[in-house]
């Protein structure tokens, strides 16, 4: 094999192969595949971050975690590059999660946030970053960038370090530990609540949480809610119905249907471009043609 000699910084001869094309790509932190952990307690939510992710080049999925807990878990058993987690979750929210591995080396960790504006200046000015529900494509696009810059040099301060000084921009007080959180009223961040919907029957109102409705469907001019096992009878047309409920995880996918995404079990394509999802219930909808566009919901 050819070698080439070069004087190295001492004056002392270096010997090596000399130069020629290589084929072996190195992994720097540019180009370095990222192991990226989901963490959300809504189903929708992880599945429509894990179809955005599977587009974008350089990262793969690890693992998705349901809560807090299971976070802590996969986070020690999978050691991610990067941690999608989100902050609004019951029980153990996601700064639990930095409590708990408090002690132990952190991740990068991108926060999925649905916090007003004072909460987002706090995160724009320090190096960790957040991501703003929903989800834009491009802020994602950065978001990573930021994250492979952070991983490609050397910080006088850790990730750790980064994340007390975001807490205390939080709370507007310093924050030497994760564990002084409990005494500045953080855990007091609780999961977003929806608005209940309002059904009005013969003089009676019934609020139902809309996480609880499974699917809605159209009989003439009534509109029937099933929820939990049980169907309320309501006046009202679909598209003013389509209106005041959530389109995070309640979608229409037939001019009569409207579905919680988060209740879809399975989904069965049909020779006609149609396609029929079954509920957890074991109830079946249609999904038309017309509404195709909704599948990406369904990922």
């Amino acid at each position: 094999m050819a070698t080439a000699t070069r004087y190295g910084p001492g004056g002392d001869h270096v010997t090596e192969e000399a130069a020629r094309p290589s084929r072996l790509r190195v992994n720097t932190p540019a180009t370095k595949i990222l192991q990226a952990l989901i963490v959300d307690d809504e189903a929708l939510a992880r599945r429509g971050l894990k179809h955005r992710l599977k587009t974008i080049d350089g990262v793969d999925i690890a693992g998705e975690a349901r809560n807090g807990r299971e976070a802590v878990q996969k986070i020690r058993e999978l050691t991610p590059d990067i941690v999608f987690l989100d902050i609004q979750m019951p029980g153990m929210n996601g700064f639990d999660v930095i409590r708990e591995l408090q002690s132990e080396d952190l991740p990068a960790i991108l926060f999925v946030t649905a916090y007003d504006e004072f909460a987002i200046d706090a995160f724009e000015v320090n190096a960790v970053d957040y991501l703003l529900k929903p989800i834009d494509d491009q802020r994602l696009d950065r978001a990573l960038s930021k994250v492979r810059d952070r991983l490609g040099r050397r910080r006088a301060e850790s990730q750790k370090d980064l994340l007390l000084k975001l807490l205390g921009e939080l709370t507007g007080e310093p924050v030497t530990s994760v564990r002084d959180l409990e005494s500045r009223g953080m855990d007091r961040l609780g999961k977003r609540e929806y608005a209940k919907l309002a059904i009005r029957d013969a003089g009676k109102t019934t609020w139902v949480r809309q996480e609880d409705i499974e699917w809605v469907d159209a009989a003439g001019d009534y509109m029937c809610v099933h929820a939990l096992g049980e169907t309320h009878i309501m006046r009202k047309t679909m598209k003013e119905l389509e209106c005041e409920l959530d389109a995070d995880f309640l979608q229409r996918i037939h001019r009569s249907t409207i579905v919680n995404v988060n209740c879809v079990r399975e989904m069965q394509s049909h020779i006609n471009g149609e396609y029929f999802l079954t509920l957890e219930s074991g109830h079946t909808v249609k999904l038309s043609r017309t509404y195709k566009d909704k599948l990406e919901y369904l990922q």
